[in-house]
């Protein structure tokens, strides 16, 4: 297993089986003073001129060699290693934001050096691991292992809100650079990362930066905002970063600035990435080999481009990797969203899928040409990431120069903007060639067909059917042909269900672009559903056999 499988298996994991409330010590009660490392001066200035001097050195790995009563603990094993609150960075200011530290282990070999912020004297000290910060007992870790081992440092953190200031975290950053938040469900889903490099490029191996170190402005009194600063670096680039984390009630809305320096020449730089997990879904069921309906963290990617057209992408669990581009000149949002969360749509009570956050990027300034890119990559399970999505500069990335780029993240149920238009609410797919409401009995078609539907919702659509004032499609499926397409106005979702047979006219089974958006009057009153249709192989292309015919 490479180093990306063990990363992502190890922190699927963690969202899988969520991480333990840390049991409480029988000791006396600690200090809340942890950061116990020499003053030194910060500020975000300073960050960015370490960053860009560290690009100008070459690269050199933090990683270490870890005692193996901690490289090879499981999963389970990992998660039950408990933080003791009392040790926890806020404790004694008793307000309603604190931060707890993840103990390195299993894939998560990266020490992450933290410091604490004085806000009145920008006096920066640094918090060092010890053991007596951590409860074993549930674990299995042999202790006498670490010692001698000197300052292993840790591997990410995870931030509190009250009331659930020990229970159940909010916001957590672990392993390599990847990150997320919840909403008011308290459930993870989708991540984002750092940045990527070369996630998906010709002759490339992708790389993985690391967040190396975090610094914490300590808050204002009853604050539920604060400040965060990270160093980032990878054998390709370094980077300064600023997270102002505010943690809402309702959602978690991250305003992140960045300066980014690269080592060396990049033929794909990835900006504000997110990671997310696309088993199954209306529009694939065939893939869900559970008996759950749908599986997923994620339903669509959505697009808000600059020139003012909302897109919908429909996910996919493709049956072959596939990496789709989507130009764009200053994007006004982009995420990935889980935009159906009825339980009865997923039955699922251990992933909680329909729990799970979106996530919108929303750009801060202008950011120039460059594409929106996705990849994705076929899954036979639920525990891998198998969907990765991006913004990648147009510009040509070179050693010496310095990217500057500001956006801000909201993980809440459903993004802070919607079009104006109607939306896609659902894309299906299923058996086709006869007409709707007749189902074939003894006699099937004699052509194998494929029929789409895709449900729009919202806008001016009420309005338009209660005034009858036709709708019209404009569909564009560029391979097969198309039949029997119909309009249908559903009451019960208030929106309508456009629906067709495709007819395949050869053997092939390259992916296939439609495109489709409503009309009425002359002009666009919907959003543009994209959708990446993959058709059924030759061989399988015919009707499943009657029972009555044997």
């Amino acid at each position: 297993m490479d180093r990306r499988s063990v990363l992502k298996s190890a922190i699927a994991l963690a969202a899988w089986y969520g991480l333990p409330s840390a049991p409480l010590f029988a000791a006396a009660r600690a200090t809340s003073d942890i950061a116990d490392g020499e003053a030194s001066s910060f500020s975000f200035d300073w960050l960015q001129g370490f960053a860009r001097d560290l690009a100008a050195k070459a690269y050199q790995s933090t990683v270490e060699q870890l005692p193996p009563t901690l490289a090879d603990l499981t999963p389970q094993k990992y998660n039950a290693i408990g933080y003791d609150p009392d040790h926890s960075l806020w404790n004694s200011m008793n307000g309603p934001l604190d931060i707890q530290f993840f103990h390195v282990g299993m894939a998560f070999n990266q020490p992450v050096r933290m410091y604490s912020i004085d806000p009145q004297t920008q006096q920066a000290k640094e918090i060092h691991f010890r053991p007596d910060l951590f409860d074993y007992s549930r674990a299995d870790v042999d202790v006498s292992q670490l010692e001698g081992q000197g300052d292993l440092g840790f591997a990410g953190f995870r931030v509190f809100k009250a009331p659930s200031l020990t229970e159940r975290d909010i916001v957590s950053f672990l392993g390599a650079s990847y990150f997320r938040a919840v909403d008011d469900t308290y459930q993870y889903g989708l991540s984002a990362r750092g940045v990527t490099v070369n996630t998906y490029s010709d002759g490339k191996t992708e790389e993985f930066p690391a967040f190396t170190r975090f610094w914490f402005e300590t808050p204002k009194p009853g604050a539920t905002t604060f400040t965060a600063y990270a160093l980032l670096d990878s054998p390709s680039l370094a980077g300064a970063y600023r997270f102002v984390i505010h943690c809402e009630d309702e959602r978690v809305v991250m305003d992140i600035d960045k300066h980014l320096y690269p080592r060396e020449s990049i033929a794909q730089l990835g900006i504000t990435p997110m990671t997310s997990m696309f088993s199954c879904g209306t529009q694939q069921r065939d893939m869900c080999l559970t008996f759950h309906p749908q599986i997923h963290d994620s339903d669509r990617l959505s697009m808000w481009l600059g020139n003012g057209e909302w897109v919908c992408r429909p996910l996919n669990n493709p049956p072959r990797v596939q990496f789709n581009t989507f130009g764009d000149d200053n994007p006004k949002g982009f995420g990935l969203l889980q935009t159906d969360h009825d339980f009865t749509h997923y039955e699922d009570i251990v992933g909680n899928y329909h729990k799970r956050p979106s996530l919108w990027v929303e750009p801060k300034g202008q950011w120039g040409k460059g594409e929106i890119q996705m990849l994705e990559i076929p899954t036979t399970g639920e525990t891998m990431d198998n969907v990765v999505a991006f913004w990648k500069p147009e510009q040509p990335i070179e050693p010496g120069q310095e990217l500057n780029y500001g956006y801000k993240l909201y993980w809440s149920a459903q993004p802070p903007v919607k079009p104006e238009l109607a939306r896609v609410r659902k894309t299906f797919t299923g058996i086709g060639g006869f007409p709707e409401g007749w189902a074939p009995g003894e006699h099937y078609p004699e052509v194998w067909a494929k029929r789409i539907a895709v449900d729009f919702i919202g806008g001016e659509l009420k309005h338009l059917y209660d005034n009858d004032i036709d709708i019209k499609t404009q569909l564009d499926v560029p391979e097969g042909d198309v039949k029997q397409l119909d309009i249908l106005w559903v009451e019960e979702i208030e929106g309508f269900r456009i629906q067709f047979d495709w007819y395949p006219t050869s053997d092939s089974t390259d992916p296939i672009n439609m495109r489709l958006n409503l009309l009425a009057d002359g002009k666009t009153v919907s959003e543009t559903w994209l959708y990446q249709y993959f058709p059924t192989p030759p061989e399988e292309r015919h009707y499943p056999a009657h029972p009555a015919q044997g």
